[in-house]
């Protein structure tokens, strides 16, 4: 974002007890030019050590190092940088209250990583067993979460007007890329390969999708998963 200009947020006030989620940091102009990619936002310093629950650190530390004798680990982390880079306005300052990242966590799918925000799933990366060996990159796949509407040809929640084509060139390949509903204006898309999902989230109007998604639950409160938040990814992904 080198070049634009950069607009500071503004601070919650203890009387702002109405105003929930990000609208606390970020007024509705700056966010929208965020997610426009016109504005660069200045993020404040994590929360120091002695802030943190120091149980929570380490009871999630065994998994982060169970993650990083994965195979995809490298690739895992990467990818997680650049979501928390491009997709997740001022990630430091509202890490674990507005948006967490969870490592390993232990639900069917059996994901590598999820970031959530509020009650919403927005990100997940998971293990692809069937995918062509190709690298371990290739061993890889992500779960993206966002608004239909941003995905189709006349910008309705239309499932049968989804922009298909848009969404394979978003992509390394073609077959890279695949898709679910969900309901009403709330959409998933499934990319294989870490070359793809790079390029998936490198693509304008695809950030902008994402970001679009990701600024509706960060305004809807805090956190629900605030527990299940693994310092030490954050760490990786944050410092």
């Amino acid at each position: 974002m080198s070049g634009r200009p950069i607009i500071a947020p503004f601070k919650s006030s203890p009387d702002r007890g109405d105003v929930k989620g990000l609208r606390q940091f970020l007024s509705p102009e700056q966010q929208h030019s965020w997610m426009e990619g016109e504005t660069a936002l200045p993020d404040e310093r994590r929360e120091s050590l002695e802030q943190q629950s120091l149980e929570q650190r380490f009871k999630y530390a065994a998994r982060f190092e169970k993650l990083l004798r994965k195979p995809q680990a490298g690739d895992v982390l990467d990818i997680l940088r650049r979501y928390a880079e491009n997709c997740l306005p001022i990630p430091r300052q509202t890490e674990r209250w507005f948006w967490s990242v969870s490592c390993l966590p232990s639900t069917s799918d059996k994901p590598l990583a999820r970031v959530n925000a509020s009650w919403m799933e927005l990100f997940t990366l998971l293990p692809d067993g069937l995918a062509t060996p190709l690298g371990t990159g290739e061993h890889l796949r992500a779960r993206i979460i966002v608004h239909l509407s941003d995905f189709t040809t006349d910008g309705s929640p239309e499932p049968d007007r989804l922009d298909q084509a848009f969404l394979e060139r978003s992509v390394s390949r073609p077959e890279d890329v695949s898709h679910f509903n969900w309901k009403a204006d709330t959409f998933g898309i499934k990319i294989r390969g870490s070359a793809s999902i790079h390029k998936f989230l490198m693509e304008p109007r695809a950030l902008r999708a994402i970001r679009r998604f990701n600024l509706t639950h960060l305004n809807r409160g805090r956190n629900a998963y605030q527990a299940s938040h693994c310092f030490s990814l954050a760490d990786a992904i944050l410092d």
